[in-house]
C-alpha cells in the first residue's frame, strides 16, 4: 500500500537492505519486553528489564553479525552508548504505559495464520496476547517510534485489524481490543473492533492479493514517491530517483509471496 515497487523490491527481487540502527533498536526492545514476562511478576522492574538490554543486544549480534556495522566506525564507543542509551529509555518509557507485575500474557511472539475462503493464507507474529477471565482477547503491539497523527491511524490499525481478523477465523471470537504502545512519545492508541471490521479488513486484504497477482503478471510495480523515500535503499533503481529497476525475476508461486 505504500509502495508497489518497494514491494517487489522485498518480495519478489529480495534485494538486500543495510541494517538501520532504529530497526535494530526496535528488535533489542521488543525482546527485552518479551523476556521481561518470563520473570515473576514481583521482579518485574525497570532495572530488571534494562538488565536484559545488554544480553539482549549480544544474542542479536551473535544471530546478525552484520549488525556490528552499525557502529564500524565508533572508534570510542559513543555511538553504542548513545544508541544503548535510546534504548534504555524506550524501556523505560513502557513502564509509564502499564504496571507488567499485573499482567499475565496469554501469549507472547504469538504466531498466527489462517486460510481464507478464497484460499488465501494469512500469516503473522503478535507481540502480546492478554486474555480475560470471561475469554475476551487484547492484541497487544509495541512500536518504538511516536504515535502517528490522527489522519494516519487507520493505516496503523491496519496491521492490528490484519490480526485480529486471523484470530476471528481461527478462535470464533473477535478481539475486543487493539492495542498500540507508541514508546516514542509514551501514547497508546487504542481500538475496538467488530465483525463488520474485520469483514472490510478481509475484503480489502483480498483486493490487495489481487493487485499483486495482477502485477506479477503484467510485471507493472508503480513507485509511488513520498517523504518515506529518504530511507529506502533502492533509489539508485527507482525510476522516481533516474534509476532503472532489474528485469522482473520469472515470479516464484505467487501463493508463496509475502502480503507485506
Amino acid at each position: 500500500m505504500t509502495c508497489p515497487l518497494l514491494y517487489r523490491f522485498r518480495a519478489i527481487d529480495r534485494l538486500p537492505e543495510a541494517p538501520s540502527p532504529a530497526a535494530a533498536r526496535g528488535t533489542v526492545v521488543h525482546a527485552v519486553l518479551e523476556r521481561l514476562f518470563d520473570l515473576p511478576a514481583v521482579d518485574r522492574s525497570p532495572e530488571r528489564a534494562l538488565a536484559l538490554l545488554a544480553p539482549e543486544w549480544e544474542r542479536l549480534v551473535a544471530e546478525e553479525p552484520e549488525l556490528l556495522g552499525l557502529f564500524t566506525d565508533d572508534t570510542d564507543g559513543s555511538a553504542l552508548a548513545t544508541w544503548m542509551a535510546e534504548a534504555s529509555a524506550l524501556i523505560e518509557a513502557y513502564f509509564t504505559l502499564e504496571d507488567p507485575t499485573r499482567l499475565e500474557p496469554a501469549d507472547r511472539e504469538l504466531h498466527v495464520e489462517c486460510e481464507l475462503p478464497s484460499g488465501l493464507r494469512l500469516k503473522g507474529y503478535v507481540d502480546r496476547l492478554d486474555a480475560a477471565p470471561d475469554g475476551a482477547l487484547r492484541i497487544v503491539d509495541y512500536k518504538t517510534g511516536r504515535a502517528p497523527r490522527e489522519q494516519f491511524e487507520a493505516k496503523a490499525l491496519f496491521q492490528m485489524k490484519f490480526y485480529a481478523l486471523v484470530l476471528w477465523r481461527t478462535r470464533g471470537v473477535v478481539p475486543a481490543l487493539l492495542q498500540l504502545m507508541y514508546l516514542g512519545d509514551k501514547e497508546i492508541l487504542r481500538y475496538r473492533p467488530d465483525e463488520a471490521d474485520l469483514n472490510a479488513t478481509e475484503r480489502k486484504i483480498e483486493a490487495l492479493w489481487t493487485a499483486i497477482r495482477r502485477a506479477t503478471e503484467t510485471g507493472e510495480f508503480k513507485a509511488n514517491p513520498g517523504p518515506l523515500c529518504a530511507w529506502c535503499d533502492h533509489q539508485a533503481l527507482c525510476p522516481a530517483f533516474g534509476g532503472t529497476p532489474p528485469e522482473l525475476p520469472r515470479p516464484r508461486e505467487v501463493a508463496e509471496l509475502p502480503l507485506v
